[in-house]
């Protein structure tokens, strides 16, 4: 259902308004049950995994190449259509994807059933930075991370800026939020997991050191801290181990989206 949009101030469009006011939506978007799908790479994924489109705010040029998504959604979702300068006024940006989408949120995963299956697994502790959030599943994704388990405090891996820096592998790596935290790291010492710290102790394993005394059946969590401080004390003792990437040129650690990905390589269960 293609409508025009000629006045930003349409009240149907309140699901656009201020998508830059990262404080407002933190809480608008979890209350109206909703998250936001930005790109037309990343509506085909949130689509493709069944997540369900409220409506579609786009430009007339992105049409053709958003055909196969909207027949795939039906033509009951609304597609409001406006030019380049409505669509900034309303989102706040230059949408310069072309396409945003308005979807669904789907309920939080049950814990059990994120963990099911699963031998590699990353947990992230307050990890604030939606883009290293976003870039952290992408890895995960692409380097064989079963599930992903965030803090309570951690930013939401459904923010729109998350999403689109996974390049929508949100919707393909399954995940859930998991507390009480830290205590609820019992719960996966209970199910088998190795619960490895990724933090600059003294007493920290070199990650390829910890990597080799890997076997195949081990089922292994890695922890990653927020930017920064990382983990906090508390989590770093809960955890089995202390692991470091052994670092040179006077560097003394990655950002944590890298350190993600060179830790998920180098840990990926192997046959």
């Amino acid at each position: 259902m293609q409508i025009p949009i000629t006045d930003p101030a349409d009240p149907r469009l309140g699901d656009y308004r201020a998508l830059k006011d990262i404080t407002l939506r933190r809480r608008i978007e979890p209350e109206r049950g909703l998250f936001m799908a930005e790109s037309a790479e990343v509506i085909e994924r949130a689509v493709g995994a069944r997540c369900k489109m409220r409506s579609l705010l786009t430009s007339e040029l992105w049409l053709e190449r958003l055909q196969p998504v909207l027949a795939a959604v039906g033509p009951d979702v609304p597609v409001y259509i406006g030019d380049r300068e409505i669509l900034r006024a309303i989102a706040g940006f230059n949408v310069h994807r072309g396409a945003i989408a308005a979807m669904e949120r789907p309920p939080l995963r049950a814990l059990d059933d994120v963990l099911r299956g699963t031998k590699r697994i990353v947990i992230l502790e307050d990890i604030v930075d939606h883009t290293n959030v976003g870039a952290i599943i992408r890895g995960a994704a692409g380097l064989g991370v079963d599930a992903v388990l965030v803090s309570p405090r951690c930013a939401d891996p459904l923010y729109r800026r998350s999403v689109r820096v996974s390049m929508g592998t949100v919707f393909q790596v399954p995940w859930t939020r998991i507390e009480p935290w830290p205590q609820a790291l019992d719960l996966l010492r209970d199910q088998g997991f190795t619960i490895a710290a990724m933090a600059l102790t003294e007493t920290a394993t070199d990650l390829d050191v910890f990597a080799e005394r890997l076997g195949p059946k081990d089922r292994l969590a890695l922890l990653l801290g927020t930017e920064g401080h990382g983990l906090t004390p508390h989590s770093v003792n809960l955890a089995d181990a202390a692991v470091r990437i052994p670092m040179a040129g006077g560097v003394d650690s990655l950002n944590v989206a890298a350190a993600a990905a060179v830790a998920f390589w180098a840990t990926r269960a192997r046959p």
